[in-house]
This record gives C-alpha cells, sequence and structure tokens, in this order.
C-alpha cells in the first residue's frame, strides 16, 4: 500500500469538494502522482479542476478529513488501496470510471481472486434465500469468492453462503466504510470484515444516501468476472447491476422462477435478452471455467447507441437491427436488454421488439 505521505496527497484529492474520479484522472494524467499535482501551479491547477475545487485542495476543512482517514487507516484491517497500488483491483481497472481510492477493510487479497457477483431482491422469498445461500456456497467451494451489497434478502444470503465455503466475500457498501447499513445486518458487517472484505468508494463516515447505492452497483458488476440474479422485480436495483456487467462485458445469469411470482419477471426479462438461464452452481462455474476477461463487447455496445434510431416505430426483430446497425448479434441483444431496462423499448411476442418513445 501506498506509504502515508503519498496516501495524504491520494486523500487530498479524493476528499476534496468538487474534485470527481473524472477530474482527478484528468489531472493525474497531466502532472503525474498526487504529490506532483498538490505542487502544481495554482492557475493550471485552476484551469483543469475550476476556481473553487483549486482552492479547496488547501482547505483546512479537507486537512482535518484527510487525516481522520489516516487514523482510520491506520488501525488493524484497515486499508486505503490506491489507483497505484499493486493490490488495486485488476477488473476495475477496466471499467469506464474506476474510483481513485477505495476503502477496504479486511482482506484486500480477495479483491484478485476469481469473483462472481450474486445480487437480487431485498424482499426475497424464502426460496430465493435458500437458492442464493446455497449457490453462493457451492461457488465458494470451488474457490470464487461472492461479491454483492449487504443490503437485506438476497445480498446478505449469498454473503452468508460466501462465508460458508473456502472462497469468501467481497461487501461493496454504498456508505462510508465505518457505517453498518442497514442496522439488522451489523452482525454479518462484522463477520465479513473478520473473514471477508468490506469495502467503498465513500469517505469514512459518508451516511446511507439513496443515490449512492445505484453508483456503486457499478464497482459490484465491474468487480466480477460474471453477475447472478437470483431474484428480481421488474425495476430493480438487480437489473441495474445486470445491465452493467452486461456494458463491461461479463456475463450474466438468471434463475428463473414462477410466471406468476413478480419477482421472477426480472430473471424472465434478462433470459430474454440474452442472460444464460441457470438451474444449477454447475451451470454458473462451468460457463466461468472457460472466462477470459477483455471482451470487445463494452466497445460494440457503446457504438450501438444509434440503435433506436434503426428501429423506427415498428416490430422489428433482431436479425433486422443487426443489418441495419451493422452490428454484431451480442452487442444488439446487449443494448437492447439496456433499452427495455430503461423503459425505451418493449418485448412482443416471436422474439421482435418494439421502440416506446
Amino acid at each position: 500500500m501506498t506509504r502515508n505521505k503519498g496516501l495524504a496527497a491520494w486523500l487530498t484529492l479524493c476528499l476534496t469538494p468538487g474534485l470527481g474520479a473524472a477530474t482527478i484522472r484528468r489531472l493525474l494524467s497531466t502532472f503525474g502522482l498526487p504529490e506532483n499535482i498538490l505542487l502544481a501551479d495554482k492557475s493550471e491547477l485552476a484551469r483543469i479542476a475550476g476556481l473553487e475545487a483549486a482552492r479547496a485542495l488547501y482547505s483546512g476543512a479537507v486537512s482535518d478529513a484527510v487525516e481522520r482517514a489516516l487514523v482510520w487507516a491506520s488501525q488493524t484491517l484497515n486499508h486505503v488501496i490506491t489507483l497505484a497500488d499493486s493490490g488495486y483491483p485488476k477488473l476495475l481497472l477496466e471499467i469506464p470510471d474506476p474510483p481513485p481510492l477505495l476503502y477496504a477493510r479486511g482482506d484486500p487479497e480477495l479483491l484478485n481472486r476469481k469473483t462472481l457477483a450474486v445480487v437480487g431482491s431485498r424482499n426475497a422469498t424464502a426460496q430465493g434465500i435458500r437458492n442464493a445461500e446455497s449457490f453462493a456456497k457451492a461457488f465458494s467451494e470451488g474457490g470464487m469468492t461472492i461479491v454483492s451489497g449487504l443490503a437485506l434478502g438476497i445480498d446478505a444470503a449469498a454473503h452468508r453462503g460466501g462465508l460458508a465455503g473456502g472462497g469468501s466475500t467481497i461487501a461493496v457498501l454504498g456508505t462510508g466504510i465505518d457505517v453498518i447499513y442497514p442496522q439488522s445486518n451489523a452482525s454479518l458487517f462484522a463477520e465479513i470484515a473478520a473473514r471477508g472484505l468490506l469495502l467503498s468508494e465513500y469517505p469514512v463516515g459518508t451516511p446511507a444516501v439513496g443515490h449512492n447505492f445505484p453508483r456503486r452497483n457499478r464497482l459490484i458488476s465491474g468487480l466480477a468476472r460474471g453477475c447472478l440474479v437470483v431474484e428480481a422485480a421488474l425495476g430493480s436495483g438487480s437489473l441495474i447491476t445486470a445491465r452493467l456487467s452486461t456494458e463491461q462485458g461479463r456475463d450474466v445469469f438468471a434463475i428463473p422462477g414462477s410466471i406468476h411470482s413478480p419477482l421472477s419477471k426480472g430473471c424472465h426479462a434478462l433470459i430474454k435478452q440474452g442472460a444464460k438461464l441457470v438451474d444449477s452452481a454447475e451451470d454458473v462455474m462451468a460457463e466461468l471455467g472457460s472466462w477470459r476477461y477483455a471482451s470487445t463487447l463494452p466497445a460494440q455496445v457503446l457504438a450501438s447507441g444509434n440503435l433506436l434510431l434503426h428501429m423506427g416505430f415498428d416490430p422489428v426483430d433482431i436479425d433486422a437491427l443487426c443489418a441495419r446497425a451493422g452490428l454484431p448479434a451480442e452487442a444488439v441483444t446487449a443494448e437492447l436488454l439496456r433499452l427495455e431496462l430503461d423503459g425505451l423499448v418493449s418485448t412482443l411476442p416471436g422474439g421482435r421488439y418494439q421502440r416506446l418513445t
């Protein structure tokens, strides 16, 4: 990990109001390491970061926040991992917006082991909770580390399953690393800190704020080689994670359920859009056994942003869309999933799709 002087510089950047991750990356690209940024000409800093942020870099409030973070980092099991550290998770380096700095408590070695995200509904059924825990336990016994978000329901069950095997688990928080949310997961929070890993991009002390949770989902998907959705209603946050997994070039798996259950509809929508239907942990492990990163899918998905223009307003099938857009089937399928989850496209009988807006 970074030594204290270097770490203080990283923390100064990341704890300065108005300096987002994209701006920090531009500063790093221009000046090099954070120590160089803090020594740079203030007018040059203001040109890149804006005048207010450049001034805030040297404020007493930021210095106090840095000191609190350094005190936290000095405690047993606590770690601050920066983009410059060899322990920074390699898979996160491949996503469009990796956080410059991560707060971790527990075993950071888990960040670069074989990983799988397991996500689903907070209001899960008893069967869904049993499925999540038993699947996660089987994955963990097979040497995989389970990544999830420490929410109630499926997430908590996935973490318990991960802890039950040798692969352990990573909980990606939507709060500061020292904030337990929800409080009903306090004992699980402590067990993961002792036997797995808690992880957050948010500063120490950050409370539970609604908009932080969807944003952290990109880290759940980004840390994992694939994503299994156990139960999810349409509009569920789990479908955001599944969509991000697709955009990041990861495999998406879904467990089917009753056609009458609202908590099966999200999984069924994913399966219709190309997610792999699975009914055993072995199905997932067989797929991931030959998994290799460096998929070209994210670039193809970005290139398919004009797909709505090619759809028109009449029903159309995938083959026609591929021909019109000049894109491969996997890119079109991924983009259709994103558009459907965003409420812009609907699925019709016969494998056809229709634009809604």
